[in-house]
């Protein structure tokens, strides 16, 4: 199990230097594409230096050359749109559900970023990066990441009509899986938020963001082909990522 959450960092950057290539490739703000809202002033000038900020971290943190810095910068990306894009908007991001989960994926991601930070060495050539991050660092993103989680289940209990028509027509119980997801959800946050079982909860929660990348969005990218899908896909495979790395940083042996 704990190969498995290794994985969750290298999921995690080469998401990010997917949606670098895209804002890159596309000269554009994309909706559906973290961080950076579609209605942001600036347009092309602002995607191509997003998606440069995004490759250029996704890489450090893959190749583990200047990986601390790669995540640091990923994280301030995420948490500059939440706090100076997203929350001056904050009526829309209250009462528009596609307009929540924009806002709440950032602030996940980034948070999962900070928290990646303390799971990395610093570089050898620089004794300041051996320094140990401080402990806050990781229970903030942490907090970050698992408390849109709950807004999450919450969501899929308010459209679970909506999500259910996502679900592929050879799973059966279509409303079963949806409620229950909301429940997995609102349950694996709490359960990082108090770190009690917390390791357990975060690691079922990266491995359901795992499922849905290859059981529901891999055949929509196959089938359909489209900018959105793959968009889709790369956004739960971050989310997978993420998890994973949340994982890693809660106690290994569960206190009861």
């Amino acid at each position: 199990m704990f190969a498995l959450l290794r994985l969750g960092s290298c999921f995690f950057a080469a998401s990010m230097i997917f949606f670098g290539v895209q804002y890159v490739r596309y000269h554009a703000l994309l909706g559906g594409l973290p961080p950076v809202p579609p209605w942001t002033p600036g347009g092309p000038a602002v995607a191509y230096a997003t998606g440069v900020l995004l490759i250029f971290g996704g890489v450090c943190i893959a190749i583990r050359r200047k990986a601390r810095v790669g995540a640091a910068l990923i994280a301030g990306v995420f948490l500059f749109c939440v706090l100076f894009l997203y929350w001056p908007r904050l009526h829309e991001v209250l009462y528009d559900g596609v307009e929540r989960t924009r806002f709440l994926e950032p602030l996940a991601l980034g948070g999962a970023a900070l928290a990646l930070i303390s799971l990395l060495s610093g570089d050898s050539g620089d004794p300041s990066g051996l320094r140990k991050p401080p402990d806050w660092l990781s229970r903030t993103g942490r907090w970050l990441f698992a408390l849109p989680m709950i807004v999450f289940g919450w969501q899929h209990f308010e459209y679970a009509r909506f999500i259910a028509t996502l679900i592929p027509k050879w799973i059966p119980a279509h409303m079963f899986w949806v409620y229950f997801t909301a429940m997995a959800f609102i349950v694996a946050a709490l359960a990082i938020l108090t770190e009690k079982f917390g390791r357990l909860a975060a690691t079922w929660l990266g491995i359901m963001f795992l499922l849905w990348t290859v059981l529901l969005h891999a055949p929509r990218v196959v089938a359909l082909r489209g900018r959105d899908e793959w968009n889709s896909a790369f956004v739960a495979l971050a989310m997978c990522g993420a998890s994973f790395i949340v994982a890693r940083t809660l106690p290994g042996k569960e206190s009861t």
